[in-house]
């Protein structure tokens, strides 16, 4: 048997499933000399296209599987298969490798899926008859050789009538098939469609979901920011609160402006309370803008109108911190005038000012009428004339 360095394509693939028509051997002898190349030669039939792991194989008649066969040559692929001559092929099996013993064979063209699409008829490999040997044969001999030459063209007759069914099985099969691939080709046009559907509506939820992200971000940007700014107010009411405690303990007359005070930042530390609500909710509303877009303009709107009117009161608050200490700071100077002037007028009435009572007026005297302990009135008194116009401006 043939060594080669790659073995055939072969399948166990059963008789019944093979095209035995597709090619055509031509010239096949009824026996070949031994010692001597022989030469196959085969026609390609129209609808079959060969392939480059084809390959025609030398079997003995009988077998089962491609598996089975003596040796074999690869094909030559044609240049052109429109053409007629290119059509026509041949292989030529060397001397070297062909069978030694006289069985019968037959040539079988197989395709690199291991299925048959051809065979030859059967042939021997003997010496021809030299011409000084007597054959000497009997009338039996002579009739069964008759009849085995009746029944071989009995089973020729049928070959050609399965070869005849087999082709128009073929062209049957090749026509369904041809119906099947312009079947495949629409198939695979709608799927391509669907396909760059399916990548256009991809791009545009990635767009979109691109664009919610940004947002996302953003107002996640400016919740940091308003976090950091009520960071900001909380420390500057802390600061606010120590400095009115601070006038709470040097000057018990500001007690009402104090309290006035307390009052008003009860109120923006429940707006505070009520901004940190607002931005849990705000939070939460950030979480929904993936699903509602819509809103989210909106949303912002509204924390933007609510920063604004932070701000807003912030200014407010510093301006009124501001206002309260100038004024803080008039009333210590005016306090500290009013007492080097009355220690100056009991040193010159030759009084003691440390020993006289200090009485400050109270909610009953309304703040008016002097103080008895002075000479010359309350000191404070012109602080309380003017606290209901620093109420007013504070309001």
């Amino acid at each position: 048997m043939e060594e080669t360095l790659e073995d055939p394509p072969t399948s166990a693939v059963l008789l019944d499933h093979c095209h035995f028509s597709q090619v055509v051997f031509n010239s096949v002898e009824k026996f070949y000399v031994p010692g001597g190349d022989v030469t196959c030669y085969y026609t390609l039939t129209q609808h079959f296209i060969p392939r480059r792991k084809d390959w025609i194989g030398i079997f003995r008649v009988g077998w089962k599987t491609t598996r089975e066969y003596y040796t074999f040559m690869w094909v030559t692929l044609p240049v052109d298969l429109n053409s007629e001559s290119n059509k026509q092929q041949e292989v030529q099996f060397k001397a070297y490798y062909l069978p030694k013993d006289d069985e019968y064979y037959q040539f079988c063209y197989v395709d690199q899926d291991g299925v048959v699409r051809g065979a030859s008829i059967p042939f021997q490999f003997h010496p021809e008859n030299e011409e000084d040997i007597l054959v000497v044969t009997t009338q039996g001999e002579v009739e069964e050789i008759e009849k085995h030459n009746s029944e071989l063209y009995k089973e020729n007759q049928e070959l050609k009538d399965s070869c005849a069914s087999l082709q128009k099985q073929n062209a049957d099969m090749q026509a369904e098939l041809q119906r099947k691939q312009e079947e495949l080709e629409t198939l695979k046009s709608i799927h391509e469609k669907l396909e760059r559907k399916m990548k256009e509506q991809k791009d545009s939820w990635e767009t979109e979901l691109l664009q919610l992200k940004g947002q996302n971000q953003k107002m996640s940007s400016e919740n940091e920011k308003m976090e950091v700014r009520v960071d900001q107010l909380q420390a500057q009411l802390s600061t606010q609160e120590k400095e009115m405690e601070k006038l709470v303990q040097g000057d018990q007359d500001k007690t009402e402006q104090l309290e006035h005070l307390r009052k008003e930042n009860g109120q923006l530390f429940l707006s505070l309370t009520e901004q940190r609500e607002h931005e849990k909710k705000l939070e939460q509303t950030v979480e929904e803008l993936k699903q509602k877009e819509a809103t989210a303009t909106k949303k912002e709107q509204e924390l933007t109108d609510q920063n604004f009117d932070l701000s807003k009161r912030l200014s407010e608050n510093k301006i009124i911190c501001n206002v309260l200490q100038r004024e803080k700071e008039r009333m210590e100077r005016e306090n500290d005038l009013l007492k080097r002037e009355n220690s100056r007028l009991m040193s010159y009435m030759g009084l003691d000012f440390d020993s006289l009572p200090y009485q400050a007026s109270t909610s009953d005297q309304g703040g008016a009428g002097p103080s008895p302990g002075l000479v010359y009135g309350n000191p404070y008194s012109a602080f309380h004339e003017e606290m209901p116009h620093l109420q007013i401006r504070l309001c």
